[in-house]
């Protein structure tokens, strides 16, 4: 085969492999906070009962309001020191000290009487029923369903009906 044609045959198959995607696609990059080097945004809750949440990442800074309910779901979206800027489900957020937040995965639910099926299927039996607003327990998640756990009940809910995790979110 002569020089010519081998540099025909390399050009075709690389527009091949350009035209039909097989070409390799880097891993899109995923924002890691300057502190713990955890993932940003990524899902906490609310450790104490009642937290302060301020203008800026220190205690000098104005106390906007105070969050009061423990165990609820809040999404951390930048780090900076041993504090936090948070965001719960309404949008509304500021800074946390990172002693009030809690790694434990928690969910609000956005339904009203949201099932709690026995397994990741809906024609599974129903466990349980969780009201709207409810602070639930996420336990796991799969592509589709979480496992959640609230007033002594568990179960598992398709995704789209709480707060709390990302739609491609799974876990264990």
């Amino acid at each position: 085969m002569s020089r010519m044609m081998l540099r025909i045959c390399v050009i075709g198959l690389m527009s091949l492999v350009f035209v039909t995607g097989l070409t390799p696609v880097p891993a899109m990059a995923v924002e890691k906070g300057a502190v713990t080097n955890l993932p940003l945004p990524r899902f906490v809750s609310m450790k104490a009962s009642e937290g302060n949440v301020r203008r800026g990442p220190s205690l000098s800074h104005r106390i906007d309001w105070v969050y009061k309910r423990r165990n609820m779901p809040l999404q951390i979206t930048a780090e900076h020191g041993h504090w936090r800027r948070v965001q719960d489900r309404d949008g509304a957020g500021g800074w946390v000290h990172y002693a009030l937040l809690s790694g434990v995965r928690t969910a609000i639910i956005e339904t009203d009487l949201l099932n709690l099926h026995a397994r990741p299927d809906p024609s599974s039996q129903v466990n349980a029923q969780l009201t709207l607003g409810v602070v639930a327990e996420v336990r796991r998640c799969d592509t589709q369903w979480c496992e959640l756990s609230a007033g002594g009940y568990r179960g598992w809910a398709p995704k789209g009906h709480f707060w709390g995790v990302k739609p491609e979110e799974i876990f264990e």
